[in-house]
């Protein structure tokens, strides 16, 4: 495990127990179920890890077995978890998978009360973003609660006095939002702390309130990130941002694989491309390892149990054949 100055990437958010339907049909029809952890901010610090880079996570879990689970497991993926508050006071979040037919996933949340919506200020340690590359967010946080805003607001605070760049994947969710005009003040928010924001195509257009993407990333680029990512599922991915006071742009093409389930894939994007960031390559380099590292995340149910070695992203990187995969 990394020293605490040594940490690449720093993680914030909600994580939960995850039981998967193993049969399709209603979810009140099912017996047996496969148990995971997800989260999109630890599903991230996991991806970075398995690329080989030092990440932590700051979070929040219940003083029961569910929250024993999720700390183990994304312990035993290598990311550090010194900075895991055990509440005795709230439980653990779960949520359940039900798998109606090939392809259609619906997700059903208990996440109410939980331990990770009563993340606060005081469990932002600033001393802990000290030397890292990157603070990474999303706007899931600061939708749980509003002392879960507050937190997310102190750990930008705390990443820009320490020099760290803020990377804030939007992650709309407009059923955790009284109202999408308060999602977008407090996403806009987010996004004016950032350095690096990856989102989807749709909650681009969602948030700018345009049918434009081009527009889209423009506006959020216009609130303060030097480089905006879209990810565009099938149409692969692109980023806009300045290099040495040049206008740069650049696009891939989505990566080929035989999809699973697709929840999580852009969690392994993000990943990816972030450990291009940390690696120094430019934008359509780190645009392609996000997009290999998002495709085959799809590959096996489960938001993380895809996610990629630094030596199974090469071939795709090389052009070599894939064939014995």
């Amino acid at each position: 495990m990394a020293d605490h100055s040594d940490l690449d990437v720093v993680t914030m958010g909600e994580a939960m127990v995850l039981l998967a339907a193993r049969q399709r049909g209603l979810l009140r029809h099912a017996r047996q179920f496969e148990r995971y952890v997800a989260g999109a901010e630890s599903n991230t610090a996991i991806g970075l890890a398995r690329l080989g880079h030092a990440a932590g996570w700051i979070g929040r879990v219940g003083d029961d077995e569910f929250g024993a689970c999720v700390e183990a497991e994304v312990r035993g993926a290598g990311v550090d978890v010194s900075q895991v508050v055990r509440d005795a006071e709230a439980p653990t979040g779960v949520f359940f998978k039900e798998r109606r037919r090939p392809g259609h996933t619906r997700v059903h949340y208990y996440r109410s009360g939980s331990a990770a919506s009563r993340l606060a200020p005081a469990d932002v340690n600033s001393r802990y973003l000290r030397g890292a590359q990157y603070l990474h967010l999303t706007g899931i946080t600061p939708a749980l609660s509003a002392s879960c805003r507050e937190a997310t607001q102190a750990a930008v605070r705390a990443a820009r006095e320490a020099g760290v760049p803020v990377s804030v994947d939007p992650n709309v969710r407009r059923k955790l939002w009284p109202t999408m005009e308060e999602a977008r003040a407090a996403l806009f928010e987010l996004i004016a702390g950032a350095e690096l924001v990856l989102t989807s195509a749709e909650e681009a257009c969602l948030l700018a309130e345009t049918d434009d993407l081009e527009e889209a990333a423009r506006t959020l680029r216009g609130e303060g990130p030097s480089v905006v990512v879209v990810k565009q599922g099938a149409d692969g991915a692109f980023a806009i941002g300045a290099r040495d006071g040049e206008h740069e742009r650049a696009h891939v093409p989505a990566v080929d694989t035989q999809a699973v389930e697709t929840i999580g894939a852009g969690d392994a994007f993000n990943a990816g491309f972030l450990s291009g960031q940390l690696r120094g390559w430019d934008l359509e380099a780190s645009l392609r390892l996000g997009a290999v590292t998002g495709a085959l995340a799809t590959v096996v149910p489960g938001d993380v149990e895809g996610l990629p070695t630094w030596a199974e992203v090469q071939p795709y990187l090389s052009g070599e054949s894939v064939a014995d995969r």
